[in-house]
């Protein structure tokens, strides 16, 4: 569906009547890493007890869905805010299982290693490796993307594959950009390698969410009904539109410099970006709201 007029409105609430399932970001629009967006996980809440629509929250986390539901706890956000989640790590598990028997050299922090556990591939010293799987930065405050250019350099002249598990370039911890392994899948593919994407904006984690949100609500939902929640333009907003499902854009996330003031944006900013980028929006909000 192509934005409304007026593009911005006061939130969820007044496109709820209009969807039976809403597949939401998490980390810029639940969350800034630091703390939970307490209206934010309400208005999820409120959709689902107010219209009994179905919540699947599709991250590009590169661990497997348990430690970030964990992860979610802590920081604040209620089980009773969603239905499901999937991840990108979800996902990079399925594809680490079809090269099981394989060394795969890790890229990221220990904190990622779980999505490992039961692929049935064998982790590996980089001289050993015969895959590469990049979770992120090993010290994501401080290195950044060139720290690792001659290694990457020395691993794309063997040709060694790459295995994005988090397409996101930067996400916002707190008040800090952090460099996510997106912006290394980046670096790799420019110095000649080979990478494999399968978190947003690419079609297997939707493919992914759908399903999970039909196993929610019991019964068929029609993909017009479905509603896609995201602050990142080419992540979120790319994913959901090319795959048919209509957005709504938090555009106080990532890109909030851009459009003036984040609790009052412009709207003809927001829909300039959007023509500019190729990307439509049903509507848009600052932050997540009922």
């Amino acid at each position: 569906m192509n934005a409304s007029a007026p593009l911005l409105v006061p939130g969820l609430e007044a496109l709820s009547a209009d969807y039976s399932a809403v597949l939401c970001d998490v980390w810029g629009v639940l969350h800034n890493g630091v703390a939970a967006f307490e209206h934010a996980h309400k208005a999820l809440r409120a959709f689902r007890e107010e219209t009994g629509g179905v919540v699947v929250l599709i991250t590009n986390a590169p661990r497997p869905a348990p430690p970030v539901r964990e992860q979610l706890a802590q920081l604040g956000v209620p089980d009773e805010a969603y239905d499901d989640i999937v991840t990108s790590g979800d996902v990079t598990r399925e594809l680490l299982a079809q090269n099981a028997g394989s060394k795969v050299f890790h890229i990221g922090p220990g904190r990622d290693l779980t999505v490992y556990e039961g692929t049935g591939v064998a982790l590996g010293t980089e001289g050993e490796a015969e895959i590469i799987c990049c979770t992120g930065l090993f010290d994501d405050e401080q290195e950044t993307p060139d720290d690792y250019r001659d290694q990457l350099q020395a691993l794309a002249a063997r040709g060694l594959p790459m295995i994005c598990a988090n397409p996101d370039i930067v996400v916002e911890r707190g008040e800090q950009l952090i460099w996510c392994a997106g912006a290394l899948a980046r670096l790799y593919e420019d110095l000649g390698g080979t990478v494999m994407i399968v978190g947003k904006p690419h079609a297997p984690i939707y493919a992914a969410a759908l399903a999970r949100a039909v196993k929610a609500s019991g019964k068929d939902i029609d993909k017009g009904k479905v509603l896609a929640i995201g602050d990142g333009l080419p992540t979120d907003i790319r994913g959901a539109v090319s795959q048919d499902i209509d957005v709504l854009f938090i555009t106080g996330g990532i890109h909030a410099s851009d459009f003036g003031p984040t609790d009052a944006p412009d709207e003809q900013i927001i829909r300039r970006r959007l023509a500019e980028e190729g990307l439509t929006a049903r509507a848009a909000v600052p932050r997540l709201v009922w």
